[in-house]
């Protein structure tokens, strides 16, 4: 039975070779038909070109399809006329708008400003500020493009210090990407006479005015009749003179801010434990003592690495209250621990940003670039100050008397905090290591601060000389 079963089942494999050998033998048979009509074909070529392709073509069928041909249609913008440029066409296509490049570089502005009728220095919708002006300046006279005015980033505008609502500034600097060639005069007839560009100078590709400016000066000016508590008529407050025991209790209060302290009773919504509540005061004296309408007045000058909110005006303010005895000297070790004190804020008419330093700037860069001292520009700035700034100050203490209204609602002000404001100072740690949200820092905030060798350290970097 096994036999018989393997006899068929060779039997049935024989069948299917030899059907697939004849099938073989089939295809090969049309192949070579294929192959010999093919040849027949070629052999009846001729060696002219015209028969060349019309035998390809009806060989190939549509020749455009050929690889040969797509490259040739490629090259159809070829000019074999050896008179014209590489490129050139014979109709050019014009651009729908006049395009002209205009190469820019990065630029330092020194400029200065009266702040009185002003919300600030920096761009805010709906009200005037610095920024807005001198961007519709530029604008005008074309050195910054609509994309750049809309957007000021496009043109890497950075200010030095953003000076608070009504506050003046002598020596403001702002960079941005300017051309090559700028006319100061230019710009400044498009300006209103409060604000003018004192000089624009080539910086570094990289340079940022507020990142790379390593101190700040400001100046504050005040009659001097608020140094004395008993002076309240306005005949004595005009023949009133400082006197050198005054002089002398001014600069011993104004000493005690020198060095790096906790200034967190200085300005608002910051903590004993935020690293950014220090802050480094080189120096803060009564500059100058000078007349002007009939009245003596006095500048202070403080000079300090960065500053926050409101607080050159609560330190003035501060000193004012011991200097009257509306408060004890023995406030300032209060001021500077981890309570919580009210301290009263002056008026911000007399603040100006008098200076800004560049002087680790200079020394990196001098070989290459012009530095930044600006002191060629002294004697502008000082007719500026005397036709814009001091005029309006004078004004305003005179006319306006905002000092001794100041001075009227200071005589209630507790230093003592409210329960509220106790409470909430307890409680709410959630900005203890927030960013700044004043108008003149220029400290990238850290989350640790670090002491070492009398310096204090942000991660590192040295930015708060310790008091010796």
């Amino acid at each position: 039975m096994s036999v018989r079963l393997f006899n068929i089942l060779i039997k049935s494999v024989r069948i299917v070779c030899l059907s697939r050998h004849i099938n073989l033998r089939a295809d090969l048979r049309q192949f070579s038909t294929m192959a010999d009509v093919a040849s027949e074909k070629i052999a009846n070529i001729t060696e002219t070109d015209k028969d060349v392709e019309n035998k390809i073509e009806e060989i190939v069928g549509d020749k455009s399809r050929t690889r040969y041909n797509r490259r040739k249609q490629k090259r159809k913008w070829e000019d074999p006329d050896p008179n014209k440029i590489d490129g050139e066409s014979d109709e050019k296509k014009l651009c729908d708008k006049p395009f002209e490049r205009i190469k820019k570089k990065k630029m330092a502005m020194l400029l200065g400003y009266c702040g009185v009728n002003y919300y600030g220095m920096q761009r805010n919708p709906g009200v005037p500020t610095i920024e807005e002006d001198l961007l519709k300046a530029l604008l005008d006279a074309k050195y910054i493009t609509e994309e750049d005015f809309a957007n000021q980033q496009n043109a890497q505008f950075q200010r030095s210090s953003r000076t608070d609502k009504g506050v003046s500034a002598a020596r403001q600097v702002v960079s941005l990407k300017l051309p090559l060639e700028v006319d100061v005069e230019e710009i400044n007839a498009r300006l209103p006479p409060c604000i003018k560009v004192f000089s624009v100078k080539r910086a570094t590709n990289k340079f940022n005015s507020k990142s790379k400016c390593n101190a700040r000066t400001y100046s504050y000016t005040l009659p001097t009749y608020v140094f004395e508590p008993a002076i309240t008529r306005v005949e004595d407050r005009k023949a009133y003179r400082i006197t050198a025991e005054k002089h002398s209790k001014v600069n011993e209060v104004l000493a005690a801010y020198k060095g790096t302290k906790n200034y967190h009773n200085f300005t608002e919504k910051k903590y004993f434990q935020d690293p950014s509540a220090l802050r480094y005061m080189m120096s803060f004296t009564l500059e100058r003592v000078f007349m002007e309408s009939e009245m003596e007045f006095a500048e202070l000058l403080v000079k300090g690495q960065s500053f926050m909110l409101h607080q050159i005006r609560k330190m003035v303010g501060l000193m004012i209250a011991i200097v009257r005895n509306h408060t004890d000297i023995s406030i300032l070790d209060k001021v500077f621990s981890k309570e919580k004190v009210m301290i009263p804020t002056a008026p911000g008419l007399g603040l100006v940003l008098d200076k800004v330093h560049y002087e680790r700037y200079g020394a990196r860069y001098k070989e290459s670039h012009d530095t930044l001292d600006w002191d060629d520009q002294d004697e502008a700035v000082q007719r500026f100050k005397h036709e814009q700034i001091f005029p309006n100050i004078i004004k305003g203490e005179i006319e306006d008397n905002s000092m001794g209204l100041w001075l009227e609602k200071m005589k209630g002000h507790s230093y003592e905090p409210s329960d509220e404001s106790e409470k909430n100072d307890v409680s709410d740690t959630k900005n203890i290591n927030s960013f700044d949200d004043d108008r003149d820092d220029d400290i990238a905030q850290k989350d640790s601060v670090q002491v070492c060798d009398g310096v204090v350290s942000l991660d590192g970097d040295t930015l708060i000389e310790k008091q010796e």
